[in-house]
């Protein structure tokens, strides 16, 4: 069997789902299906050749809905080469043309018993009709579902959910005319990290600039992009309410990597944090990290934190849970339940004072307790979150639907 694959990017700055697919196309293949992916990079992408499966690089869109003269053509002339699409991208040109091609084809009996399944990444999440700072967004996202949308998510053979809660959320859709053929949960698993050694530490220390004989500070981690959906500003918040009060020997320091801090958002965090003595001492702002850094910011941690107002299922959270870290998180983070029944760590509201909760339950906990919460948190990953808990998933999806 041969897969094609639909993205916007693979990018890995872009979150999730490209790093997603580069965690279960490897299992994938073992298991005998071919995955070739369709994306808009540029195809001189520096981050592009670096995989094990084919990328057709289009070249990169100008247009915010994603348009490209190519996309069509491509489809139409390769589409046949294949058994099967699984579609990234909704509410962008991308499926407007993967359904008009399919459409195109099955009327001239071309296409009969080609399958394609879609996976939307939480974007039929009630959250982006009702979050009060998308209102033009979710008119724009009203009238395109009304017209386009529907027909495109009900004609196709199913969706495909990374978890549980994504999957009821997409049923609490205000979109009307939600009746997809097929729903599955496939979870969304990660590729097993490597195993710690002392290069990782090198490499973080380097990149955060510590002496080695700090390295052994403790902090807690935020991994993600800089952005207001991830309550980065809650984060800072918090922290800032806790240097004020008696426990401000207890707090570990807090460490943010990932992109973003050179919006103006992130400018505005930044600035919070220099100009207040205690903050700038305690918070580190160490930007992208990959490789041996990335792993090395995983593994030093005593915690992973993410007081995000929406995250469809979390890549870097699973990453944490997968180096034995405990996970403090929002509710609104989808896989929260799974960690929350697997006592894996702590779970609370996305507000101040739920964040602030966080951190000083976090502070409260007995060393005992900490390393049980790490035990289970290797565990949930296990239980949860394996690559090759979804590749079998989809392998059989892929097969008899």
């Amino acid at each position: 069997m041969k897969i094609l694959i639909v993205i916007p990017t693979m990018h890995p700055a872009s979150g999730g789902p490209p790093q997603g697919i580069r965690n279960f196309v490897p299992e994938l293949n073992k298991l005998g299906i071919i995955c070739e992916v369709l994306s808009y990079d540029n195809p001189e992408a520096e981050y592009l050749g670096k995989d094990n499966f084919k990328i057709h690089a289009l070249g990169e869109s100008k247009s915010k809905w994603g348009y490209n003269k190519q996309l069509v053509s491509w489809l139409s002339e390769n589409i046949q080469n294949y058994d099967c699409l699984t579609l990234h991208a909704l509410w962008l040109y991308q499926s407007y043309a993967v359904h008009k091609v399919i459409k195109s084809l099955r009327a001239r009996k071309l296409l009969n018993n080609f399958k394609y399944f879609i996976m939307p990444h939480g974007v039929l999440d009630p959250y982006f009709q009702e979050a009060k700072e998308r209102k033009l967004k979710a008119v724009r996202n009203f009238i395109y579902w009304k017209l386009i949308e529907n027909r495109i998510v009900n004609n196709a053979n199913g969706i495909l959910f990374t978890c549980e809660e994504e999957m009821r959320l997409a049923r609490t859709t205000p979109h009307s005319n939600y009746h997809p053929k097929k729903e599955f949960n496939v979870s969304y698993g990660i590729t097993p990290p490597p195993a710690y050694n002392d290069s990782f530490k090198i490499a973080f220390n380097k990149l955060i600039n510590r002496e080695e004989k700090y390295s052994e500070k403790p902090y807690l981690l935020f991994l993600g992009r800089i952005r207001p959906i991830k309550g980065v500003d809650l984060l800072i918040d918090a922290y800032e309410t806790i240097l004020e009060s008696d426990l401000y020997d207890s707090i570990p320091d807090l460490v943010i990597t990932g992109p973003g801090i050179d919006t103006d958002f992130g400018s505005n965090i930044l600035h919070k944090v220099k100009a207040n003595g205690k903050l700038s001492g305690k918070v580190h702002f160490v930007g992208m990290v990959s490789g041996d850094s990335k792993w090395g910011a995983f593994y030093g941690c005593e915690a992973f934190i993410l007081p995000s107002h929406h995250e469809n299922f979390g890549i870097a959270v699973v990453e944490a849970l997968a180096c034995s870290k405990p996970v403090l998180i929002s509710d609104k983070i989808n896989i929260w339940k799974e960690i929350k029944d697997a006592n894996a760590g702590l779970v609370k509201n996305d507000t101040k004072e739920g964040t602030l909760k966080l951190l000083t339950e976090w502070i409260s906990l007995t060393n005992v307790r900490k390393k049980e919460m790490s035990e289970a948190a290797f565990n949930c990953y296990k239980s949860y979150f394996t690559n090759t808990r979804t590749a079998s998933a989809l392998f059989k999806i892929f097969n008899e639907n």
